[in-house]
């Protein structure tokens, strides 16, 4: 309530504002809210990030980087840095969630993966300059997978993996994290997935929760979209999706001689390694956040990595392992949440 009254205090000062209404519009998986603002006829956005919780200015920073290539991006109006308050362009409340059917699938991934290409053949590729971003880089990836083992296995589970179970972990995650540092590295929006993508009737989507993006792998947002943690297509058409992208990404020099075979791989290797960390954190946010909406989405993220894993025998121990965390009682009890 305090942090309410703070916002509608500053809007009043910084923006003049006298008569309007203000109610939640969204939250996410972070400390971040946000707040939409009726007045005179028009709507805006307020996020509050609270300074000692969130970074502002990463958020400030990659909508500048990602509204000079034209995409479609809310527009930062005001700012207080000191109270972690954002005045925001409203880019309207149809997430690519609740619009995505066997029918409008193809139109709407077909702008989603057009506005990927933008952002990995146009955007900055390295960590220098005005248009630096952090790199993805070894570990990042392991403190990600970390969290698969720390708050999925011991807290979530209460299962904690052996010694044998360790090793066989931890030479997995040197796999994934070799697979993902040998692709051609892009800016990577880190989220890109249907609760942040926005139906839009001209430039669509509108793309929103890119503050934590760095410069990674180019696989990284295809399989954000693709193997989306929260809606799941049939395989042979993900793949054709992927097959589809690599055509693009070829024509447009992002790919340079990567065959299909070696981009399927990588695909498929930088699947494992997310939704191991999109497993982790979903548990953290029911235990620490207080946020059990999110667990009931583990069974098919943690599906993604079953699936996959049976399909490379370097990952064999590993999908006999997982085989094993299905068939618990706890895991079944997470489809019913």
């Amino acid at each position: 309530m305090e942090r309410i009254q703070a916002i509608e205090a500053w809007l009043r000062a910084s923006q003049g504002l006298t008569d309007f209404e203000l109610r939640p519009a969204s939250s996410d998986a972070s400390f971040r809210r946000y707040f939409r603002i009726s007045y005179d006829g028009q709507t805006r956005i307020v996020m509050d990030a609270p300074p000692d919780k969130e970074d502002s200015q990463a958020y400030i920073h990659v909508s500048g980087l990602l509204g000079k290539l034209g995409l479609n991006v809310p527009e930062v109006l005001a700012v207080d840095a000191g109270q972690g308050f954002l005045l925001l362009t409203d880019l309207g409340s149809r997430c690519y969630l609740d619009e995505l059917n066997v029918d409008s699938v193809e139109r709407l991934y077909g702008d989603a993966l057009g506005a990927l290409m933008v952002i990995q053949a146009c955007g900055p590729r390295d960590h220098a300059g005005e248009t630096h971003l952090p790199p993805y880089d070894a570990a990042l990836l392991h403190q990600e997978m970390q969290l698969f083992r720390q708050w999925f296995l011991d807290q979530q589970l209460k299962t904690p993996a052996n010694t044998a179970q360790n090793d066989m972990l931890d030479e997995v995650f040197t796999l994934l994290t070799a697979s993902a540092l040998e692709q051609p590295q892009v800016m990577v929006h880190r989220d890109y997935h249907s609760r942040n993508l926005m139906l839009r009737d001209s430039n669509n989507p509108g793309i929103l929760d890119f503050q934590d993006a760095v410069i990674g792998p180019v696989t990284y947002d295809l399989v954000s979209l693709l193997r989306d943690c929260y809606v799941a297509w049939p395989d042979a058409l993900v793949q054709d999706w992927v097959l589809g992208y690599h055509e693009l990404a070829t024509q447009s020099g992002v790919l340079r001689g990567h065959s299909e075979a070696q981009f399927l791989r990588w695909f498929d290797l930088m699947g494992v390694q997310r939704h191991l960390k999109a497993t982790g954190i979903f548990a953290r946010l029911h235990i620490r956040d207080n946020k059990p909406s999110f667990l009931k989405d583990i069974p098919r993220t943690l599906g993604y990595v079953l699936e996959v894993s049976g399909r490379y025998p370097e990952l064999a121990a590993f999908h006999e392992y997982l085989h094993e965390l299905f068939d618990s009682a706890a895991i079944q009890s997470l489809e019913k949440v």
